[in-house]
């Protein structure tokens, strides 16, 4: 695992220790790591509405068993990775 050293001005600072206190997080490296992976499943939210904004303005096309394959198998990696998390 690496490291990674972050400045921050003291009421930041004072608000991250404070969720520590309170017992939501047990270190600072645990309270970022979450506020990554929040910002991470938030993009990957973002590009999906984008995807199926894109989808919902394209012109229909009926789908192949070709098609229906590729999805099955993205969707499957898809839960597979999720549930790994």
């Amino acid at each position: 695992m690496q490291s990674m050293n972050i400045s921050l001005p003291d009421p930041l600072k004072k608000f991250v220790d404070d969720q520590i206190a309170e017992g939501r997080y047990s270190s600072v490296s645990e309270y970022m790591r979450e506020l990554i992976r929040d910002d991470e499943k938030r993009k990957a939210e973002d590009r999906l509405e984008v995807l199926l904004l894109e989808g919902l303005s394209s012109e229909e096309t009926e789908l192949t068993r070709e098609d229906w394959n590729i999805i099955r198998k993205e969707a499957l990696a898809r839960i597979n990775k999720k549930k790994q998390s």
